[in-house]
């Protein structure tokens, strides 16, 4: 990963987290009972899924990550469709 894009992931990262901080200062400040804000689900792209997976396979869980990829019913993550990118993450993380 380049140290761009790994500054802009720490910028948005540090943008959702100052979100977050203005949401409970607002919540706090005004001493009523706020319902529970459902935080925005992740979305992932292809090569931040690609990374995650290569990451894990380093760390030696290849064939752990090519169950996974069968439990999709593909045998490469291109193959994957975009919509259980989140999914897939989740299982990977648990790993």
């Amino acid at each position: 990963m380049s140290r761009i894009k790994l500054l802009m992931d720490v910028k948005e990262d540090a943008e959702n987290l100052a979100s977050s901080i203005g949401v409970l200062l607002t919540a706090l400040e005004s001493d009523e009972v706020v319902e529970d804000v459902k935080q925005e689900e992740q979305t992932y792209e292809l090569e931040e899924v690609r990374k995650i997976l290569a990451d894990k396979s380093r760390d030696g869980f290849t064939d752990k990550i090519r169950e996974l990829l069968q439990k999709y019913g593909v045998k490469k993550l291109s193959d994957i469709d975009p919509s259980k990118y989140r999914d897939l993450v989740r299982d990977v993380e648990k790993l």
